[in-house]
């Protein structure tokens, strides 16, 4: 799977752990990204949406 939405095209982003000393180490925000049967113009596609876009598209139908 890509980690990219293919809806709304969010990724991975960059970040930092901030300790209680306020020391910064690097990592990783990940979306939440599922492989999703849906259907587009009458036609069934697979396709990695994250899931905000699934529940915009639930509240949507």
């Amino acid at each position: 799977m890509s980690g990219t939405c293919d809806v709304c095209g969010k990724h991975t982003m960059f970040g930092h752990n901030v300790s209680f000393s306020k020391r910064r180490t690097n990592r990783r925000f990940k979306a939440n990204v599922q492989r999703r049967t849906v259907v587009i113009n009458g036609v069934s596609r697979r396709v990695d949406m994250c899931v905000r876009c699934m529940r915009t598209a639930v509240k949507s139908a």
